[in-house]
């Protein structure tokens, strides 16, 4: 078993292209590194240290498990309800440093210089459609800062399965559907969508086919972490590029009622 050190991270992240000021988001298992010196704090050391000065290092501290009877939004509660989604992320949720947004279903906690700037006002400005809650993607959000300050968006020891980023994707790509239509005519054709928990058309894709696709354009770096490997890139291709990749293949890359759900909003806006 390696034994990695907070340097080993921060060198690691430099060859995956962090520079100083950088805002980093990570998802990862603590596993595959090996053995981590420090525990989880070292990790998030070095990742700061390989964007200083000025960094700031973030995760998706995810509490809806896609239960509303088990957890129903109201009961989430912004500084005790824990992160589902690993060590990695409970562990960052609950460091001294750490602020969380407010946000039930993709809240992310965040420490370094901007975390301030990003999770505050989760929610805010113009809503995007999402089929848990319409603030989670929305113009003033986390995620939104991140596609907006290009943040360099990794993975250690996991594949881009796990991005949460694809939601912010397939809010966009709705959003821009129903902007072809008339005012008027959009709050129907979101009905037909799956929105508020609830059951309805939506638009997931093969992640995984994805990552291969931005693999093809040469967009993801590879470099060894421990004995793990840490895949990254820039955020503003990862939607860029993925969201023109589902303009153009709708019927190949997206669900079958989705697409037909496209074409009826297609004939409706001619």
């Amino acid at each position: 078993m390696t034994i990695v050190k907070r340097k080993d991270v921060a060198e690691a992240y430099r060859k995956a292209g962090a520079v100083p000021g950088d805002t980093i988001v990570f998802h990862g298992s603590m596993k595959s590194l090996g053995y981590m010196e420090g525990g989880p704090t070292a990790l998030f050391d070095g990742i700061l240290d390989s964007c200083a000065p000025g960094g700031t290092a973030a995760i998706a501290t995810l509490w809806y498990n896609g239960k509303p009877l088990e957890r129903p939004p109201e009961k989430f509660v912004l500084a005790e309800s824990p992160a589902y989604n690993g060590l990695m992320a409970e562990s960052l949720r609950k460091d001294p440093r750490s602020l969380r947004s407010n946000n039930f279903s993709h809240s992310v906690s965040a420490i370094g210089s901007r975390k301030e700037e990003l999770t505050e006002n989760h929610g805010g400005g113009k809503k995007f459609p999402t089929p848990w809650n319409d603030e989670a993607f929305a113009e003033v959000s986390p995620w939104s800062k991140f596609y907006l300050w290009n943040a360099l968006y990794t993975f250690i020891g996991v594949d881009f399965n796990v991005c949460t980023m694809k939601h912010y994707i397939e809010s966009r790509l709705v959003d821009h559907f129903l902007s072809l239509l008339p005012p008027e005519k959009r709050s129907s054709f979101r009905l037909k969508l799956a929105h508020d928990m609830g059951h309805g058309v939506w638009c997931p894709f093969n992640m995984w086919e994805m990552q291969d696709f931005y693999e093809e354009k040469g967009l993801v770096s590879r470099v060894s972490l421990g004995d793990a490997v840490l895949l990254s890139i820039r955020t503003r291709p990862l939607v860029d590029v993925g969201l023109q990749r589902l303009l153009d293949n709708t019927e190949k890359l997206l669900d079958k009622e989705f697409a037909t759900w496209v074409d009826e909003v297609k004939n409706f806006s001619r």
